[in-house]
């Protein structure tokens, strides 16, 4: 029987159409959009006046794997303590850019704090929050001239929950107006996308370099983000920065920001995303890192860590001994990737098998680098272990684990070693 399988085709991102941008920091230079990757970004929650509390998570954040990190500038005291949280992380090797967010009084402090306005590679500027009335375009364009001054990346950041409310009215009063009105959602996703297009245009007429604007419109449901960005895409070029802003708590915000980013990434929109997690009581703040670093890593856009691969579980698998070892692997793997990065080039691409009974086990083991299909319930007592696809040894006993681990290191030396 013959199968045809000319009309099968092999899912994969489609190619993203944005403009690049850059962000610096002396000499680090992160470019976002065009063919770069698509970059991570996070935000500390410490109180910026603390320069030493946000130096610390900042240094925390970028060692976790965030390319950009965001901090609040609110007040004239955390302006000023801006300079002093950059010399901490210089002094600290961190060059990781960092981005102020602004609202309603950024015009006064990026006027008021030049060395501030210098110390940030990029500043956000919240269109809905800048003023109202005649202030609106004043104040807008003093924090526009402030980034042309010092020459920095901004990103015009639309947010529904504090979206233009002069804008909506207007654009609810031409609805109404429609033979066919649009539904209220439909004028509120037009609202995002206009007023981030509209406050892009100004920006380049006040003579700001367009390869220097990067766009968001946040917005908290899922489906809702994906309409937003998809008529945000359609209509700019404008490197485009994804995420859910307000995405909620533990599994609930980790699959919601998972579910949109996915869909919105492999239709080949957005340069920049973070996942915005409440975290728990006493989680690290770098867990929102760990969650982008996992969403790009699963769609195949880029690679951070060795993936291990272990299988759930079930009657077959009633030892523990391949979640203990799983865990193990993966631990120690992400442990070492900071210093792994230069040391062994490539490694982040290794793929880790860890199987718990005959049924899945020595397949999975085969496809990846390096494997052990663990005994199952009632099978013997032996674990064979895969090397580059290829069954290399069985291992026996008490030691299965260490002896794995043992096996592990020595693959990653030679394989990924300098020669």
């Amino acid at each position: 029987m013959q199968h045809d399988f000319s009309s099968l085709v092999l899912a994969q991102p489609l190619s993203r159409r944005s403009r690049q941008a850059r962000v610096v920091w002396r000499d680090r230079v992160v470019t976002v959009g065009g063919d770069a990757p698509v970059r991570v970004q996070s935000m500390t929650n410490t109180d910026t006046v603390d320069a030493v509390g946000t130096a610390i998570q900042v240094k925390e954040l970028a060692l976790a794997g965030s390319e950009l990190v965001r901090i609040t500038v609110n007040t004239p005291e955390a302006a000023e303590q801006v300079p002093y949280i950059r010399e901490q992380l210089d002094r600290m090797g961190i060059d990781v850019p960092l981005i102020g967010d602004f609202h309603y009084n950024g015009h006064r402090l990026l006027t008021d704090f030049p060395a501030m306005a210098q110390a940030l590679s990029k500043y956000r500027i919240n269109p809905g929050n800048v003023g109202k009335g005649d202030k609106k375009d004043k104040q807008f364009a003093m924090m526009i001239e402030a980034a042309v001054k010092h020459d920095k990346c901004v990103r015009i950041g639309v947010n529904w929950g504090s979206l233009d409310q002069e804008l909506l009215v207007d654009l609810m009063d031409e609805n109404a107006k429609r033979a066919e009105p649009w539904d209220a959602k439909q004028v509120m996703v037009q609202a995002l996308v206009m007023s981030a297009l509209d406050s892009a245009a100004y920006a380049r007429e006040l003579g700001m370099n367009p390869d220097q604007l990067i766009i968001s419109c946040k917005v908290s449901g899922v489906q809702d983000l994906i309409s937003v960005y998809r008529a945000l895409a359609a209509r700019c070029d404008y490197a485009l920065h994804l995420g859910l802003t307000e995405a909620g708590m533990g599994t609930k915000g980790t699959v919601a920001s998972a579910t949109a980013l996915g869909v919105l990434l492999q239709e080949g929109i957005g340069d920049t995303i973070r996942v915005s997690l409440t975290p728990q009581p006493g989680e690290a703040r770098t867990q929102e890192v760990a969650v982008a670093l996992e969403v790009l890593q699963s769609l195949g856009l880029r690679s951070f860590n060795p993936s291990v691969t272990a299988c759930p579980g079930c009657g077959r698998t009633t030892s523990t001994t391949f979640q203990v070892l799983a865990k193990q692997i993966d631990d120690y793997l992400r442990a070492q990737m900071p210093l792994w990065k230069a040391k062994y080039p490539g490694v982040e691409n290794m793929k880790v098998a860890v199987m718990g009974c005959i049924v899945n086990g020595p397949g999975e083991s085969k496809h990846a680098d390096i494997g052990i299909s663990l005994p199952g319930t009632g099978e013997a007592p032996a674990a064979p272990v895969f090397i580059d696809g290829q069954k290399a040894m069985t291992l026996r006993g008490e030691g299965i684990a260490n002896e794995f681990h043992q096996i592990v290191e020595r693959y990653i030396e030679q394989r990924f070693g300098a020669h």
